[in-house]
Formats: C-alpha cells, structure tokens, sequence
C-alpha cells in the first residue's frame, strides 16, 4: 500500500497547500497529462474566466485520479501553468485550487507553478499535469 509524507524541512519556508518535499512509497506511480478546462465534449470551460477553468482542470484531474482508483491525497507532483501569471492572477488561482474538489482544497504537493504566454489551445488559461502515487 501506499504511503505519502509531506514534509517542510526546517531552514525552507511553509506555505499552506505546498510541500517542499514529498516522501511516496509505493510500487506503482501514474505520470497525467496535462488537464485543461475541457468538459468530456471537449467543450471549454469558464471562456476568459481564469476562476472557472481552473475549478474544471482541478475537477479534470480528479476524474483522471479516479480512473485509477485513487483520490486526490496520491498526487506527490503537480505542475500548473498559468497564461499571464502576475500576482492577481495567483492568487485566483490559489482561490480557484482551495475549493474545486467539492469545497475541500486540493493536497500539497510537490508543485511548481509557471507563468506562461500561451497553452495549447488559444482560450487556455490553465493547465495542471501531476504525478500520483498508486500503490
């Protein structure tokens, strides 16, 4: 089975919903895919709305969890893109992460969060890849 240790080492800063490492034992890991605000139609999500697609990647990436059995707590790596990240644009994001799985917030991980120009498709405005623990 499974096992997941957040830990903050003393001497690098605490930050609620992060870790600065993540400790998994397991035999099996699953590597996901970016997940964008997409319904299973393909259909965009929260059109310019930096909020709502965020609330729909987080949700994405849960139903890809799921899939495998596991829930949100397996994830010990995330990656999250953010087009036009500047401190406003953060901070709705973090907003966005704290209440898309049904009010409660998503775990901390190991995640870096990147500021880009542009994703794959032209009205993205997120998108969070992860790496999950299994068993």
């Amino acid at each position: 089975m499974a096992t997941v240790e957040r830990i903050n080492p003393p001497g690098l800063f605490e930050l609620e919903g992060f870790s600065q490492v993540v400790l998994a034992r397991g035999g099996r890991t699953a590597y996901i895919a970016g997940q964008g605000p997409f319904d299973a139609g393909m259909n965009l999500i929260g059109r310019g709305d930096l909020h709502a697609q965020t609330v729909q990647a987080f949700r994405n990436l849960r139903t890809a969890l799921q899939a495998l059995g596991v829930g949100p707590d397996r994830v010990v790596s995330s990656t999250m893109y953010v087009v036009g990240l500047d401190e406003e644009r953060s901070a709705t994001f973090v907003r966005a992460m704290n209440v898309a799985l049904d009010g409660e917030p998503f775990p901390p991980n190991a995640s870096s969060l990147i500021g880009v120009a542009r994703l794959g498709h032209p009205e993205m405005l997120v998108e969070i890849s992860a790496i999950a623990v299994l068993d």
